[in-house]
């Protein structure tokens, strides 16, 4: 299998899965948890979505061990640039 960051470098990201993705911003995992594992379960814990994960609290998030703040940051920050990249492309169609 195939490491995240050299699955994208090699075949683009819109060929990952949401866990892969996630687990790039996440760098690493824990003692007894691999990093994709950790992933698949914030996303999990979101309802399986990214969509889940940008509406639940942050403090939900670090209850998930191994989940502590900079990686919640990291999460954090990811999901507002996607925000803000969304609302960017709504506003140049005229939507909002």
């Amino acid at each position: 299998d195939e490491r995240p960051r050299e699955k994208l470098l090699k075949y683009g990201a819109d060929k990952l899965s949401d866990s892969e993705l996630l687990a790039i911003l996440l760098r690493t995992g824990t003692k007894g948890k691999s990093v994709i594992e950790m992933a698949e379960e914030i996303l999990k814990s979101a309802g399986g979505t990214f969509k889940g994960l940008a509406g639940k609290d942050i403090d939900e998030i670090t209850k998930i061990p191994g989940v502590k703040n900079a990686k919640v940051v990291t999460i954090a920050a990811a999901l507002e640039i996607s925000r803000r990249v969304s609302k960017q492309i709504l506003k140049d169609k005229g939507i909002i």
